[in-house]
């Protein structure tokens, strides 16, 4: 009986401990956030610390230096950081208050990358790039849950710090994706750039291996109503496909710039609106327009004091509200309404 009885707690202990390390497992999973990748000496522990920055990447060689000061560290190699599939810096080319009918501002984005390959690994070579990078390389990645390490430019180390605890302070529950729009990958380049325009719109799509019949538009390149030859033009493209869906039906409007890039997901009892400014500067009076009824917006910007949206109003359906100033992120949460 003894014996049961040690077996019996021996068990329950195990399976509290399994139970444990699974919710760990699940919470960090949650809260995926993109690393620093640090190859420089343990010397600059004081500036890490100083920007609050508590988990790098580092060589194998410096492991036990780094942990010995109190760093939470993950060993990647040079050659292992390399075999990850490399991004752009995320930005805008050109000027984008120059921007007309016949000329938009092009954005370096990644977004669409990550949708393209949501278990992927990447990494962002921000290093020679100069300062006032890192903050929306980290966002842009923590948008779309990726697995990526950015080696960044020293002097970059406090606002990329800034912005690793303004995200940690958010929620974290992943929501599932809001899409209008299925897109069948047959992994082309063509299909990618397809995919890039569509991210840089904000017209809401997801990967599909099949057409999705809930979705209001499937998009399969080759097909008798989606030719590969329009594809050559990526623009022309993406303009057809809005006009498809409409822009009634659509889950979401941005109005009053072309820099910014959105990602929706929700699960019917709320809706979860990240917003990346790829522009470098504040964009003033951004007006966001979403399908549905919804209680409130509650904005959280990086960067930026504020109250919160201003002009909040649910009609025909629809929830709109204006933000006084967005600068590189913003998260807003929309409760739906009861």
């Amino acid at each position: 009986m003894r014996l049961l009885l040690c077996s019996i707690i021996f068990c329950a202990l195990n399976a509290g401990t399994l139970f444990t390390a699974e919710a760990q497992r699940n919470a960090e999973a949650a809260q995926r956030l993109p690393i620093i990748y640090w190859a420089q000496g343990i010397e600059t522990a004081a500036a890490l610390k100083q920007a609050a920055i508590e988990q790098i990447a580092a060589p194998p060689e410096n492991l036990d230096a780094w942990r010995k000061a109190g760093f939470n560290v993950i060993t990647i190699s040079q050659q292992e950081l390399e075999q990850r599939e490399k991004l752009l810096a995320p930005r805008t080319a050109g000027r984008a208050d120059v921007a007309s009918a016949t000329r938009r501002p092009w954005i370096d984005s990644n977004g669409w990358r990550f949708m393209r390959a949501p278990t992927g690994k990447f990494y962002y070579d921000l290093s020679e790039r100069g300062t006032g990078k890192a903050t929306l390389a980290i966002a842009e990645a923590w948008a779309y849950q990726a697995d990526a390490i950015l080696k960044i430019d020293p002097a970059d180390l406090a606002a990329a710090g800034k912005m690793l605890a303004f995200l940690r302070a958010l929620p974290h529950t992943n929501l599932p994706l809001i899409a209008d729009i299925g897109l069948i990958d047959d992994g082309s380049a063509a299909t990618g750039e397809v995919m890039n325009l569509l991210t840089r719109r904000n017209l809401m799509f997801r990967v599909v291996a099949a057409p999705a019949p809930q979705l209001k538009i499937n998009i399969k390149l080759g097909s008798k109503e989606y030719p590969q030859s329009e594809a050559s033009d990526p623009n022309a493209f993406a303009l057809k496909v809005r006009r498809q869906l409409g822009d009634e039906n659509r889950s979401l409007r941005i109005y009053g710039t072309e820099v910014v890039i959105s990602r929706l997901t929700g699960d019917g009892t709320r809706l979860r609106l990240h917003l990346l400014n790829y522009s470098g500067r504040d964009v003033d009076s951004l007006r966001v327009r979403t399908r549905g009824k919804y209680a409130r917006a509650e904005l959280k910007a990086f960067g930026i004091e504020q109250a919160g949206p201003e002009d909040f109003v649910v009609e025909d359906g629809a929830t709109e509200f204006t933000i006084p100033k967005l600068g590189v992120y913003a998260l807003i949460e929309l409760p739906a309404v009861n």
